[in-house]
């Protein structure tokens, strides 16, 4: 499925760009974000260099290139700088504040300038789902604020109430702070959507809560 939505991508791609539907910039972004997506982060960053070349204020390119410096390289410095860039740009890009936390706080254990971050995303986007989970997910594993995660990750599933990742984190943390029925509840959630949750954490929670279900 994936192989055959890139292969209609390409098509599509090729068709705007005889019709005149985008411009060259534009068309190198989106091949760029293509790439991205196949995992070629090395030929992803080239076309978004060449879109940079051509519009130097082209925050979109900033962002995306920021992402494959990061999700694909490590170089999380290079990352930061480009989406400080994109940010100068467009200082409403609420994906730019949401990519720079998470290289913060996954590339450089920042976790206070990563909250920032995704509080900056969630002020201008209040849905933006990404961010909630991304903070829930610094508090937890940066901070230790599990009463401060809890709410993100419930905020998230309202949004995406389907998944498994985030019953199962929000879990974890009820488990943290000995909420052991709520994190039970979770479990179950997480199980009955077809998630495996951890052996180990199970038996944590069965020795903890005195049930084993």
């Amino acid at each position: 499925m994936k192989l055959f939505l890139r292969i209609i991508f390409k098509i599509f791609l090729i068709i705007t760009i005889l019709a005149g539907c985008v411009t060259t910039k534009d068309a190198l972004l989106y091949q760029g974000i293509a790439l991205l997506e196949e995992g070629q982060y090395d030929h992803a960053i080239a076309c978004f260099n060449r879109a940079i070349e051509i519009n130097p204020r082209h925050a979109d390119a900033y962002n995306n290139r920021g992402i494959a410096y990061s999700e694909g390289k490590g170089q999380y410095d290079q990352a930061i700088s480009d989406f400080n860039k994109a940010i100068e740009i467009n200082q409403k890009d609420a994906w730019a504040y949401n990519n720079r936390g998470l290289a913060y706080a996954e590339g450089k254990g920042q976790y206070d300038k990563a909250i920032f971050d995704y509080n900056k995303a969630i002020e201008i986007n209040p849905r933006h789902a990404a961010a909630y989970y991304n903070r829930g997910m610094a508090y937890t594993k940066g901070k230790g604020q599990y009463d401060k995660a809890i709410p993100d990750f419930t905020k998230f599933l309202e949004i995406n109430p389907m998944s498994v990742e985030a019953y199962n984190n929000r879990g974890v943390a009820y488990f943290c702070i000995k909420e052991y029925e709520k994190a039970w509840d979770d479990v179950h959630k997480a199980q009955n959507l077809g998630y495996n949750v951890h052996p180990e954490f199970l038996k944590v929670l069965r020795e903890a809560s005195g049930r084993q279900e």
